[in-house]
């Protein structure tokens, strides 16, 4: 579904931000993505759907390296989610936020009206569609946004610390929502609990490097190498 294949990155000022990172993927995984800020984990993620573009390397999609040939198939394919849901709502109301892509993708109104409500339901949003996203609580904004993606119909959803900010409740509704999302989905994260409850897989990046990656129970059970790696359960 999903493949990393020695991909490399440096920002314009010469920063190494991803050395040599080697991913798979398979359809309906689901990845914790976790390491120490500037780790590179949001850096990996932005180029899952081509918004950033290796230095050396490859990403691909269907074993179809991105391209600016498929590009629009891809950003499709890998329904990318920002960890501030105001980078991702825009429109007046939150229907209209939810059927940009559909819109984009020449689909006809009754079926744009179709995928809008069968997203916003899958996120527990439905009733919403004509109130103003700015209006919204966080958690209500995320879920939005998430809808966003989904309305694409995805087969992968990169989320970037999806639980930040959010109240006991709302995460609560965030982790039961991303448990029962039937997508392959990579998520970058520093919420451990979360990563117990919802990702059997984790990656641990380090100075854009993967330290591990397997099972993790195994990582969670280890206090030595959460130590290792800065992470907290």
């Amino acid at each position: 579904m999903l493949e990393l294949i020695d991909l490399h990155y440096s920002y314009p000022d010469g920063t190494s931000a991803l050395r040599g990172v080697c991913l798979q993927i398979a359809a309906g995984e689901k990845v914790a993505l976790v390491g120490l800020n500037g780790a590179g984990k949001s850096t990996l993620l932005l180029h899952l759907n081509g918004i950033f573009r290796p230095r050396s390397g490859e990403v691909r999609i269907d074993a179809q390296p991105i391209s600016d040939a498929n590009i629009r198939h891809v950003r499709a394919q890998v329904g990318m989610v920002f960890q501030d849901p105001d980078d991702q709502l825009f429109s007046p109301t939150v229907f209209e936020d939810v059927a940009f892509g559909p819109l984009h993708m020449g689909l006809a109104e009754a079926d744009v009206r179709e995928r809008v409500a069968l997203a916003l339901d899958q996120v527990g949003m439905s009733g919403f569609e004509a109130r103003m996203p700015h209006h919204l609580s966080l958690g209500q904004r995320k879920r939005v946004a998430i809808a966003t993606v989904l309305s694409m119909s995805p087969s992968i959803l990169a989320l970037d610390e999806p639980s930040a900010g959010l109240d006991p409740r709302a995460r609560r509704g965030l982790i039961d929502l991303l448990r029962h999302l039937p997508q392959a989905m990579i998520v970058s994260t520093h919420d451990m609990r979360m990563v117990a409850e919802v990702f059997p897989r984790t990656v641990v990046l380090e100075q854009g490097q993967v330290a591990f990656d397997g099972p993790s129970a195994t990582l969670l059970a280890d206090e030595a190498m959460l130590l290792r790696y800065g992470l907290e359960l």
